[in-house]
């Protein structure tokens, strides 16, 4: 890690839109430790076999089939700074479409800001399901090894076991766009819209409403077939890496609330109540209907009030 020279690619950003993605990849890769991936043979297998047992068993509790990626990465940090630079690039296209040729110092504060995020989210993300929203390839799996070693660590939990939780909460995103090929490109167009909508000056503050609604219903339904499929004990997991979350430094407080890390949990709690009244009424497969149709995804009221869902839905 070097901080000098991610100063240095911030301060030399250049181009004339307000955001050197070159130099944003260069500095959040020079201000992050990449991490250790020497992985045994064992450690491999390891991740292996935790997404093959994650897909039967959240196919058998959930009733649904989906495919997985052709191959799982397992990646360092900087593997994921590269992997979500264009991505990052793609959603605020329609921002700097927007924006007129940049004086050198905003660029530079643009490019600082972009480069922060994509570091800080490199250094806490563990591992991340991607139907490449955005873009034209396929889905892809991958998990951040160093990560996961490191909280495995600090939590004081079983590698393996903790390794394995994570393998099946993605597994379980990968169980939701599986079953409804028509989520993808609903979240790409509610993500579209909103950001273009923020190029015009425009907020839209129900477009936003509805972007976090459907995330909560993401969120919440792979917390509830999670828990459902996951072979181990996995409370204390759970309650270690929430009491992390919640006692962390002042300058990281900070940036995870910008970043809405608080809204996320929200949304995983939220959605979660919903779909565990969901389930215990009708069963999971019951919940799964939520997937069928855009048309079947909860309203905000209806999260707070499942059988008013049920009423309509079910």
């Amino acid at each position: 890690m070097s901080l000098f020279r991610a100063v240095r690619a911030v301060a030399d950003a250049e181009g004339e839109g307000p955001v050197d993605w070159s130099a944003v990849g260069n500095a959040a890769r020079a201000a992050t430790e990449p991490g250790d991936l020497t992985l045994s043979e064992a450690e491999h297998q390891g991740y292996a076999d935790d997404v093959a047992d994650a897909r039967d068993g959240i196919r058998e509790a959930a009733g649904v089939d989906f495919d997985l990626p052709y191959s799982v990465q397992v990646q360092n940090r900087h593997h994921w700074i590269d992997a979500n630079l264009a991505t990052f690039e793609r959603l605020l296209g329609p921002l700097e479409e927007q924006a007129s040729l940049a004086p050198s110092l905003a660029r530079s504060a643009n490019t600082g800001s972009m480069a922060l995020t994509l570091g800080f989210l490199a250094n806490n993300v563990l591992g991340q399901y991607d139907p490449l929203l955005l873009g034209d390839g396929d889905h892809e799996l991958y998990f951040v090894h160093p990560n996961i070693e490191s909280v495995a660590t600090v939590l004081d939990v079983d590698r393996d076991r903790f390794r394995r939780w994570i393998a099946f909460h993605e597994v379980a995103h990968a169980a939701e766009f599986g079953a409804a090929p028509w989520l993808a490109p609903h979240l790409e167009d509610a993500m579209e819209e909103t950001v273009s909508k923020l190029a015009t000056g425009e907020f839209d503050r129900e477009a936003l409403g509805e972007l976090n609604v459907t995330m909560t219903a993401v969120e919440g339904y792979a917390e509830l077939i999670m828990d459902r499929a996951f072979d181990r004990e996995y409370e204390d997991l759970r309650r270690k890496l929430d009491d992390r979350r919640r006692n962390v430094g002042p300058v990281s407080a900070l940036i995870r609330r910008l970043l809405g890390f608080g809204m996320k949990r929200e949304q995983y709690e939220r959605g979660k109540e919903f779909f565990d009244a969901i389930a215990d009424a009708r069963g999971v497969a019951g919940a799964a209907v939520v997937w069928e149709d855009p048309a079947n995804l909860p309203t905000d009221a209806e999260l707070d009030d499942p059988d008013a869902w049920l009423a309509r839905v079910a």
